[in-house]
C-alpha cells in the first residue's frame, strides 16, 4: 500500500512539473515610453467603443468612420518589447499577439504585457524583438464574430497569457490601458537593454495553431448574418470632441 501511494504522489509531482512552465530569461530593449496601438502615436482617428469593465478588462478601439472601415488597419506595438505569443487562439479571441515590455518606473525596472486580439493578420513571430510603433498585425473581426475592432489589454500579471478566466478581472492583474499609456508616454531608459522572464504562462489548450490570414477570405457565416446594433451613444474621440457613434458591443459576452 505504501508503495502505491509513493507512485501516486510521484506521478502527481511529475504532472505538476510538466504543467508549470519554467520561466527563462531573455534580453530585450527597455521601453522609453508607451503610445497607443492604433492611429499612432495618439489614436488619431479612433475612439474607445468599450472601456475597462469588470467583465471586460481591456479596451475596444474602433475607427471613427464606423462599421468595418477599420478592417485591415494597422495595429502597432505600444512600446519596445519581446513577442511572447503570436497564434490563433480561436474561441472568442482569434489571432492574438502578446508583447512583453520592461520599463523603468519610480526608479525600478518593471514588466508588463500588452495584449492585442481579434486581428485579421499577424505580422510578428514569437521571440521577435519589436520597437515602439512596429507593426504587429491588422484589425480584424475574429472570423466575423464581431464588427472590426481591436481588443487591447495591459496586464500586470505575466502569468495570464491566454487563460484569462483563471484570473480576477481587476486592478491586481490589469492596468486600465489608456490610463497606463497616458501616465507613461515618456520614460527613462532609452537605449538600454534588460533581461525579462518569458515562458511565464501555461496554455489551456496545448496546441494553438499558427496565426491565420483572414484577409485571404477566411469568413464565417456569422459575418454574413451579423446585424450591428443601431443604438447610438455619445463617444469621445482622442481629440476630445464628443460625437455620436453606433455602439456595436452590447453583448456582454463579447471580448
Amino acid at each position: 500500500m505504501r508503495k502505491s501511494w509513493f507512485w501516486v504522489l510521484l506521478l502527481g509531482f511529475v504532472a505538476t512539473l510538466v504543467a508549470t512552465p519554467t520561466p527563462r530569461m531573455e534580453r530585450t530593449r527597455v521601453a522609453d515610453g508607451f503610445d497607443y496601438p492604433v492611429g499612432k502615436p495618439n489614436a488619431e482617428g479612433y475612439y474607445m467603443a468599450r472601456g475597462f469593465l469588470p467583465y471586460h478588462p481591456g479596451e475596444d478601439w474602433n475607427s471613427v468612420e464606423g462599421g468595418n472601415k477599420d478592417l485591415g488597419a494597422p495595429v502597432y506595438s505600444v512600446a519596445n518589447g519581446l513577442v511572447v505569443f503570436a497564434r490563433d487562439a480561436k474561441r472568442g479571441w482569434g489571432n492574438v499577439v502578446i508583447v512583453r515590455h520592461t520599463y523603468i518606473s519610480q526608479g525600478r525596472l518593471q514588466s508588463v504585457d500588452s495584449f492585442y486580439a481579434h486581428m485579421q493578420r499577424v505580422t510578428v513571430r514569437e521571440g521577435q524583438q519589436v520597437l515602439k510603433g512596429s507593426l504587429v498585425g491588422t484589425i480584424g473581426t475574429n472570423r466575423g464574430m464581431y464588427t472590426a475592432h481591436l481588443h487591447f489589454e495591459m496586464r500586470k500579471n505575466l502569468a495570464i497569457g491566454i487563460n484569462r478566466s483563471a484570473f480576477r478581472n481587476d486592478m491586481t492583474n490589469y492596468f486600465r490601458p489608456s490610463v497606463f499609456i497616458d501616465a507613461n508616454r515618456n520614460l527613462p531608459g532609452a537605449g538600454r537593454q534588460s533581461m525579462v522572464a518569458v515562458n511565464t504562462f501555461t496554455l489551456p489548450n496545448s496546441m494553438f495553431d499558427p496565426p491565420v490570414d483572414e484577409s485571404r477570405g477566411v469568413v464565417s457565416s456569422k459575418m454574413t448574418n451579423s446585424k450591428p446594433s443601431l443604438r447610438k451613444t455619445p463617444q469621445t474621440t482622442r481629440g476630445g470632441a464628443s460625437t455620436f457613434r453606433v455602439n456595436r458591443f452590447e453583448d456582454l459576452g463579447a471580448f
